[in-house]
């Protein structure tokens, strides 16, 4: 009994570890803006929309603005459980009125205000590690005791390239192509929380380039349903803000998600509030990708296992062919 126990014990071990990026429930980057640093999974195709409305209001430039705009991200688990490639973007548009002259006079404008095609790579996962290790089968408070090795988070990158267009009324002057990098960190703590944390160099290489960070927590109240709050900090020339964000997801199936959120500051150069809707829809195929040394090793196997059964056929061969002999001896003497 006690062989079967621990038997099932390394399977499940062997299975987490099989799946370290993959999961039976989308990893959605959505409601927050945040990126986490898991991929979605090897040959996982994934699609997350929003949909935003809101109003900023400019005090300096006497201007209110009607915002309507739409974000989507498509992601794809790329030849390893570690690797993403993914293209994300928004596209904005404003009815703006203008109060600073005599007469206020409406105009409308609309634009992409970001399309980036990237990829991101896990470079340390600390959950694989503590998978390897399996629970202590001797002491159930040895495994629910708090331990500050769970503090240390899983670490990914990301790199992408900006596809800006021209006269874009939403960017920098700086049309063409810049470049994008970001440090993404994740902690899974106890009690069902989630805490990530972006670091984000963007439009790098161009005039206005822009620095942020983005701290999102999560908090899941049952395998449904999950709220979280989110402090975005940005920095540049061009632009800078502090953008504080709230909202709630809700988990119809294994691979399909909604969500609400509202997005606020608390300044006039623009004050800003918006409310935001979103899906997050997933195609599963994942399949465990084998690593070639994995591959290499099953061929030598295979190899070996082959010569041992040649080997085998002809020792027994020799065995009865000098049995034969012998036969053949005692006949010839009889």
């Amino acid at each position: 009994m006690k062989i079967r126990f621990y038997t099932a014990a390394a399977l499940i071990v062997f299975a987490t570890t099989l799946h370290a990026q993959y999961t039976d429930i989308i990893n959605s980057h959505r409601p927050g803006t945040s990126q986490g640093a898991f991929a979605v999974g090897y040959n996982v195709i994934q699609a997350e929309v929003g949909l935003t409305f809101g109003k900023d209001k400019h005090d300096l430039l006497q201007t209110e603005s009607n915002v309507f705009s739409t974000d989507y991200t498509i992601r794809y688990g790329l030849l390893y459980e570690r690797l993403e490639v993914n293209i994300t973007g928004q596209y904005l548009s404003e009815n703006v009125t203008d109060n600073s002259g005599l007469v206020p006079y409406d105009y409308k404008q609309s634009n992409f205000r970001s399309n980036t095609i990237g990829a991101k790579f896990l470079l340390y996962d600390p959950y694989k590690e503590r998978d390897k290790e399996g629970p202590n089968l001797y002491s159930w408070r040895a495994n629910n005791k708090f331990r500050w090795r769970e503090l240390i988070p899983a670490v990914s990158v990301y790199g992408g390239v900006n596809l800006d267009t021209k006269d874009n009324p939403f960017l920098p002057p700086d049309d063409g192509m810049t470049y994008k990098a970001l440090v993404s960190t994740q902690i899974n703590m106890e009690g069902a929380f989630v805490f990530v944390t972006n670091i984000i160099a963007d439009r790098i290489t161009s005039e206005y380039p822009t620095y942020s960070y983005i701290l999102t927590l999560t908090h899941a109240f049952n395998p449904r349903f999950s709220a979280f709050v989110e402090n975005q900090g940005i920095m540049s020339d061009w632009y800078a803000d502090q953008l504080f964000r709230f909202g709630a997801a809700y988990l119809f199936s294994p691979d399909f998600q909604v969500d609400i959120l509202a997005t606020t500051n608390f300044k006039d150069t623009p004050s800003k509030f918006y409310v935001s809707a979103g899906v997050s829809y997933r195609y599963d195929m994942h399949t465990d990708p084998k690593p070639k040394d994995q591959e290499q090793d099953e061929i030598d196997k295979a190899l070996k296992k082959a010569e041992k059964e040649a080997k085998k056929k002809r020792k027994n061969k020799d065995f009865e062919d000098g049995v034969d002999e012998e036969e053949q001896n005692l006949d010839d003497e009889q």
